[in-house]
């Protein structure tokens, strides 16, 4: 059950990383194309890593109702794979600009 956050904004997921990729369209240089998919894959797997820990505390909380820990999971996974897309776009312009 952990892992139906995950299947639930995979959808919203690909958008988001579509979004990040897509703009601005210039500079599309090698070295953009490996800092968002670096980028992309860090917050996918700091997403997973999230959700699983939001899984777990949602089931460890006393008197928590049953849906908790997705409600949980679903928080975590979003807020981690945001975090990383602020976090580079706002340094994605100096990394560039080197």
């Amino acid at each position: 059950m952990a892992w139906l956050s995950l299947l639930l904004f995979l959808p919203w997921f690909l958008l988001l990383g579509s979004l990040y990729w897509l703009f601005p369209r210039q500079p599309r240089t090698a070295r953009r194309r490996l800092f968002d998919i670096t980028t992309l894959a860090l917050a996918f797997a700091l997403s997973i890593g999230s959700m699983l820990w939001g899984y777990h505390i949602g089931r460890v909380q006393p008197g928590a109702g049953p849906i908790w820990p997705q409600v949980l999971a679903v928080l975590y996974a979003y807020g981690a794979f945001l975090a990383v897309l602020v976090l580079a776009l706002l340094l994605r312009p100096r990394y560039l600009a080197r």
